[in-house]
């Protein structure tokens, strides 16, 4: 006999059990409340009113967004793309000290061997 065919035929038992009969809460409360670490403790008016405030990457609300008008403006009537004071872009920009330090022969191996050569 095979098992899968006796466990098919087996009645399935559920490993919980729960107390109780099913009952459904009547008196649910659904309206929509600001969350409790809200900055404001207030609700937008809108969802319209919201996003024109909303910050993701700059202003959702720019009126360069629209349908039509992407591109329309150059890219550099955008403002200078210079890193503040402090601020660095890439990593090789940093001081020496934070350079990548280059692979040793040792490593290089390990890598194209997926470990293997340092058990060998």
């Amino acid at each position: 006999m095979h098992a899968t065919i006796a466990l098919r035929n087996a009645a399935r038992t559920p490993l919980i059990r729960f107390v109780g009969k099913r009952s459904v809460p009547q008196s649910i409360d659904h309206t929509p409340r600001a969350h409790p670490a809200s900055p404001t403790g207030s609700l937008p008016d809108s969802f319209a009113a919201y996003r024109a405030k909303a910050q993701q990457h700059g202003p959702l609300g720019r009126a360069s967004f629209t349908q039509g008008s992407v591109g329309r403006s150059a890219g550099a009537s955008l403002g200078p793309i210079q890193p503040r004071h402090g601020e660095f872009f890439d990593r090789t920009d940093l001081p020496n000290r934070f350079h990548r330090l280059p692979y040793t022969e040792a490593e290089i191996e390990a890598i194209e061997t997926g470990g293997a050569s340092l058990f060998a």
